[in-house]
This record gives C-alpha cells, structure tokens and sequence, in this order.
C-alpha cells in the first residue's frame, strides 16, 4: 500500500506526513518521457538588450514552501522547505504522471477544500500538455487544469484527472516597444513581476496576493482596486488555448476576437492557458496611506476619494464605527512621503489587543502574548471564542484602536504595496455589483454595506474584522463579474470572512456552518438587490440556494452563447467539474 500523499499546490510539490519524505526533494514520477532541451526564448521589439535575452532564457530558481496537510480537517501538520535550481541544459525534466495516484490529496490554499485524482500530470512543454488533451478527449476522460490551488471555492479541483502547468514557467518574450510580454501559463504573478523590474515594466494591478500562477489569474478574472483599472483579464492581449476538439488556437482582437473575449475568463471550461501575452505598463512607486474614517465621514467624501485616488480600498470593521481607508498612488522617484504630526511606537499599536488577549491567558503564557503580532494577535484572540458575536465584538473593537494607531504613510513598487495579508485559513465570500460610473456613482457601493452590517448585526452574525471593498472599471470579457460593454460603467467588490484559526475538526465544522448562515444571510438578503454576482474563485455550490444562484447566473452571463462555445470546443465535456457543471450545465455527452 502506498503511504497517502498530500500536494501543496502553492509551490507544486508532492508531499507527505513523514519526514523523510519531507526531505527528498523533487517528486517521484513515472512514465518514459522526458523533456526536450528548452528552446531558445526570443524577444522583440528592443531586444538586442543582452539582458532582456538573459531573462527570457533563464529558468527561474524556485524557493518553494510546501505545506504538508492532514486529510479529514484539512490541517497543516508541518511545513518544509525545499530549494531545487531548474537549469534547462544539464538535467531532464520529469514527466508526467505521478505515481501512487489513488493516494494523491491536494488541499487548496484554503484550508477548505480537498480532492483526490485518480490521475495527476505535470506537462513541461506545449506539446506534452497538447497531446494530454488529446489524450483525454479521445478516452472521453475528465482533465481539468490547476494552477496554485488558491481558489478558496476549489474552482480547478477534480476526483479525475488533473494538470498542473508548475514547470510551464517561462517567460517567452519581452517586447520593450509595446510593453507586452509573453509568458507561459504556468509562472507565478510575482516571479513575473520580479523578472519584468529591471526591464522597467510591472502589470497594471495585483490582487491581494501574487502566488497565483498567470493562468488562474486570469481564467477567474481577479481583481485588484482602482475604480479606473479593469480586472486583470483586460491586460491579457492574446493567449494560446489547447481545445479537446480544435486543438491548439491562437486568440486575440485580431484573431476570433469573440471567442478571445469569451476564452479570456473561461474558467477552465473552454481549453488549457499555454500561454498569454500580457499588456504592462511601466514600473512606478506608490504612495500608500493608511487611516481610520467614521462611517459618517466615508459617506460625506467616499465619491471624492473613490475618483481623487488611483487604488482605494476599504476595511469595514463590524459592530464599530471605524472604516479603514488606504489608499495608493504614483510617487515620483526620490520624493520622500509625508511626515506624520504623531506616531505610536509598535508596542502600543498592538497594546488594546494584547490588553484584552491577556484576561483570557494564564500568567505562564503571558511571555508569549508580548512577542505576538498584531495578526497573531487577532487570530488568538478570534480562535479563543469564534461564535460568540459578543467577543467578535470586543476583538473587532480591540482591531479599530490598533488601527487608529498605525495611521501612516508608507512608498514602495506597487506590487509590494497593493497586496495585504489575507489572515490564516478562512471561509470566504466575495461578490461584484455595478455601481454606476466615476462621474455618477449610484451609491450603490455604500448601499450595500449599509444592508449588510445593519443585516449582520441585527442577526447577531459573529462577523470578524475586515469586511473588505474594492472597486474596478469595467470588463469586456463575458463571463468577467464586472462584464459592461460600456468602459464607464464601475464595479464594487466586498468581501466577508471567518477564520478557521484551529486544527480542532469539530470546532471548524462549527464555524463552517456558521459562515454559511453568515453567508446564506447575504445571498438572500442583499445580493439581489444590488444584482450582485459571486467572485468565480469564492463561489460554493453546494452552500448556496440553487434556484437562486441559476437565476443570478443567467441575469448576469450569456450563457447560451458560453455552452455553445463549450460544446464546439469541449464536445465530450471532459474539461469541468461539478462547479462548472452546476453553473452551467450542459449534457455530460454531446457528441
């Protein structure tokens, strides 16, 4: 019997719960293929810079971090970290599929969700990823793609068949004259972004994280914030899609531009991402700051701020009249940011929650509870009583004097400063609204929050901090959230969560089916009356009222025009799972 193995998706690494294992480096694999000597990478536009050429050609060193989960609660037992140097000449790949594929789990980065394929394919090159597709659809076999498993929904998972694009990393072209660059599926946001710096290029926006491959980046239509920035889709210019009826297509505006637009966020349903062609724009520094509003001071000056700064965000604090505002913008090179008239030292930032961390804890902890961060501070504190909305309540209240604290000014490049820390593993729900245009806003986005903090309050909805909102312009591509064929239109993004600050199973499965009342409650309460629709990676089928959800579905997308393509494409449907198929459904035989 083969030892059970657990994948971490977010370095790609095969793992299991023993430590020797932990400690053996690369996966074992089996099959007779090996990798061709990678081709020589090009580049156009200005790219007799020698240096351009070396990045392209370059296989990027990799420091992954694997996580080794415990099946059942999805808890993580430990961690390990392991360094491999991919150099293309002197070693061959491994192929493709990897052994004791009954005992293979991979967890999400969530925590939340878990699968087990019975088949698991790490393609390195175009054609080895051609030819699986081919494969599959000759068998009439399920093969969805995964990218870094961050999907708190498990969008990518199947019990069938999986690839993974982790060695399809490559970027393939920098073209310095039109900021555009090429990159293979497979290469992770911030390698990308770490390559592009010295070539004086970045992307245009970040989500809050940027472990995500470029792929699922896109094949989601993440978001950042800026209400006069698009979903990041709308900086893919071209893409190579792998079909299981077609074959190997290459889109853009000029080459099927309807289908483009249509494949750009397919949720994996349409083909496999080999590779895109991203629009960037040049490298620049921001000028973050950070401060508290009163809700009465976000109502009076929200549509100021929301046109006035180029990234805003807020973090509504339940059961509290504080709003964290932080807002991002271009700074010159050289220029130092403001001075501030006061500050706290880090000591007494954390001081309320540290205060009020120590009336639960017994005098022989309280060394420790001194040398915890803020956010460690927050997940004790949450995980000591998670239910209890009265103790959410004094925690959240505790989090809003720290950030009353930590009013500042802070510059960096913008994909150092636009992301944040999301907090440990958590139930997550996020949705999309149209909130009019940037010289109109219909107030919408303050509407929403309005019903839903008077909503979760009067259920008494243990709510932790924050509940974040976010805003982006418009997108072209059908199935994005914010789809509008009119550039004007805006989009707000709000967040909800619950963290699962503990390895207890019953105690998550408590705090599981409260998120889905908490949930539950937006779903049926607010969402409609904003016409909301939910985040593609956050979205729970099996949570949300089906009737429901099928209404909000057909409302938003054109989804005869999406099937139709599906079924040209995907005639044999082997690229969906059970969330595609919910959403869409479609006849598991066409042809």
């Amino acid at each position: 019997m083969h030892a059970r193995r657990s994948w971490c998706l977010v370095c790609g690494r095969a793992l299991s719960a023993a430590s020797k294992r932990a400690t053996e480096g690369p996966h074992e694999l089996s099959g007779g293929q090996t990798r061709a000597a990678a081709s020589a990478a090009s580049t156009s536009g200005q790219s007799s810079d020698p240096q351009v050429t070396a990045a392209v050609a370059k296989r990027f060193d990799w420091r992954f971090i694997g996580l080794i989960g415990a099946t059942g609660a999805g808890a993580l037992a430990a961690a390990s970290i392991f360094e491999k140097r991919r150099d293309d000449a002197e070693k061959p790949d491994p192929p493709g599929q990897v052994e004791g594929e009954d005992d293979t789990v991979l967890l999400n980065w969530s925590g939340t969700h878990e699968c087990r394929p019975r088949r698991f394919f790490q393609p390195a090159t175009q054609q080895q990823l051609e030819h699986l597709v081919k494969k599959a659809h000759k068998a009439g076999e399920k093969l969805r793609c995964v990218g870094s498993a961050l999907s708190p929904n498990g969008l990518a998972f199947s019990e069938e068949g999986l690839v993974s694009l982790q060695l399809m990393d490559k970027i393939l072209d920098i073209n310095l004259a039109t900021h555009q660059v090429k990159v293979q599926a497979g290469v992770r946001v911030q390698d990308l972004v770490d390559q592009l710096r010295p070539h004086g290029l970045t992307l245009q926006n970040f989500a809050s994280i940027r472990e995500q491959t470029i792929g699922g980046f896109i094949q989601v239509s993440a978001h950042g914030t800026g209400a006069g920035i698009p979903p990041v889709d709308e900086q893919v210019v071209g893409m190579t899609l792998i079909t299981p009826a077609e074959g190997t297509l290459t889109l853009s505006d000029d080459q099927d531009p309807k289908l483009f637009r249509m494949a750009r966020v397919g949720l994996g349903a349409l083909g496999m991402v080999a590779d895109v062609t991203l629009q960037c724009v040049p490298v620049h520094r921001l000028l973050e700051h950070t401060y508290v509003a009163s809700v009465k001071e976000v109502r009076r000056k929200h549509h100021k701020w929301l046109r006035s700064n180029r990234h805003l965000r807020y973090m509504w604090i339940p059961y509290t009249d504080a709003v964290v505002v932080v807002t991002n913008n271009i700074i010159a090179e050289g220029v130092a940011p403001p001075k501030m008239k006061r500050s706290f030292s880090q000591d007494a930032r954390v001081g309320p929650m540290r205060a009020l961390l120590m009336e639960d804890v017994p005098e022989c902890q309280r060394e420790e509870v001194w040398q915890m961060s803020w956010t460690e501070l927050r997940d004790r504190l949450i995980a000591l009583r998670p239910l209890d909305a009265a103790w959410i309540k004094r925690v959240n209240q505790a989090e809003a004097e720290f950030w009353k604290r930590s009013e500042g000014y802070r510059v960096g490049y913008s994909d150092e400063l636009l992301g944040f820390d999301c907090g440990g593993q958590q139930w997550v729900l996020e949705v999309c609204f149209p909130t009019g245009t940037l010289q109109h806003n219909t107030g919408a986005d303050l509407g929403y929050m309005a019903d839903l903090m008077q909503a979760l309050e009067a259920a008494k909805v243990p709510a932790p901090s924050p509940i974040e909102q976010r805003w982006t312009s418009s997108s072209l591509s059908p199935l994005s959230p914010a789809h509008s064929l009119n550039k004007d239109d805006i989009f707000s993004w709000v967040g909800i969560i619950m963290y699962l600050g503990t390895d207890d199973p019953h105690v998550r499965n408590d705090i599981t089916a409260s998120f889905a009342k908490y949930a539950q409650l937006e779903e049926a309460k607010i969402m409609p009356k904003y016409k909301a629709v939910e985040h593609w990676a956050k979205l729970e089928v099996d949570r949300s009222d089906g009737e429901a959800l099928k209404k909000r579905i057909q409302l938003k997308y054109p989804t005869q025009d999406f099937t139709a393509v599906r079924q040209r494409l995907d005639p044999k449907n082997i690229l969906t799972n059970h969330i595609v198929e919910a959403v869409f459904p479609v006849n598991s035989q066409t042809a």
